[in-house]
């Protein structure tokens, strides 16, 4: 099924980058929802969220939980057995909603024969932006989303899964959307894109635009989320807020560990951070702890330590915030 029918503008815009903010929304309401499949399978059970307007919110959880499932009632793609949902205060297959709606599907399916450029712009049409600014917008898009040029005019059938990933993004995006919902978004991307696939996260939510994340990737979306449910057989079990004082939302702690004894001084190790830009937090006999932002920042400080002489033996992420949440309501019994 295409997407694009759910990313039509909700006024003209020239630049498809830098949408005007909108007014204020109710959000998403999910009030008493449940699900069966036939045969009677449940697969949503009484599920009540509330998904603030502006905030970015996560859904994790196993595999066969219901978030797909709930995906769908939230797009108005499903239709729930008991329960509402309301998007903006609307049904969620209200045509204003569908403007609203940006969509990146985990399966992506596009129009067989179409280069990048066509299908974009193919959807471009059908979300009814302005036909004079259609290659521009459409170009704008494209190199938003990290898509090579080089590849613009390719025929789709010969992309990668990470280049159909990206084109997947540009085309949820062609609408301008206030609600940007992206099922497993950093599926097939290298470190490269799922750095710029995070940056932009945050590019559009810095715009006020909603959104809602269902993700296996817990390090992702403890830097991006304000809130993540955690779902299991269907009901949300929990849910986590990542904006609290404790929470570690966009760094995490690398552990250092090395052979033999230790040559540098606190003053030479506190020099080595600030080069690297992260932060030492603690200087034991036998590791150190560094705050740092991202994958780039850890390689930065493995460099710098070894250039000042330490003889580094391990470097390991320490288990995030996100991480042991998961473990915690995942080792329950339903």
């Amino acid at each position: 099924m295409s997407t694009a029918r759910m990313q039509q503008p909700d006024t003209p815009a020239a630049a498809p980058v830098s949408p005007s903010p909108a007014p204020a929304s109710p959000g998403i309401e999910v009030r008493g929802v449940s699900k069966s499949y036939r045969r009677g399978q449940r697969v949503l059970s009484d599920v009540n969220l509330h998904i603030r307007a502006g905030e970015s919110f996560g859904i994790i959880g196993p595999n066969g939980a219901g978030k797909t499932t709930l995906f769908g009632c939230m797009l108005g793609l499903l239709w729930p057995d008991s329960g509402s949902v309301s998007v903006a205060g609307l049904p969620p297959d209200h045509l204003e909603v569908r403007r609203l709606t940006g969509y990146l599907p985990e399966r992506l399916t596009f129009e067989p024969s179409l280069s990048a450029r066509q299908f974009l712009a193919y959807h471009h049409a059908l979300a009814e932006r302005p036909r004079p600014q259609r290659a521009q917008e459409v170009e704008a898009l494209l190199t938003q989303v990290g898509l090579d040029r080089a590849v613009w005019d390719r025929d789709t059938r010969k992309f990668s899964r990470g280049m159909v990933q990206r084109l997947g993004l540009a085309q949820a995006l062609v609408g301008q959307p206030r609600f940007l919902f992206l099922d497993e978004p950093t599926l097939g991307l290298d470190p490269e894109g799922v750095l710029h696939l995070r940056a932009q996260l945050r590019e559009i939510k810095a715009r006020g635009v909603t959104l809602i994340i269902n993700s296996h990737d817990l390090a992702q979306l403890e830097r991006v989320c304000d809130r993540v449910a955690f779902f299991r057989a269907g009901r949300v079990e929990a849910i986590e807020d990542l904006g609290s004082p404790t929470a570690t939302v966009t760094r995490h702690v690398l552990v250092v560990r090395w052979a033999g004894a230790n040559p540098l001084s606190a003053e030479q190790l506190a020099a080595v951070a600030t080069e690297a830009g992260v932060t030492l937090m603690d200087n034991a006999e036998d590791a150190l702890r560094f705050s740092v932002e991202d994958d780039w920042g850890a390689s930065r400080l493995l460099g710098a330590l070894l250039k000042a002489g330490l003889p580094v033996a391990s470097a390991s992420r320490e288990e995030g915030r996100l991480e042991r949440f998961f473990q915690r309501n995942g080792a329950r019994t339903p």
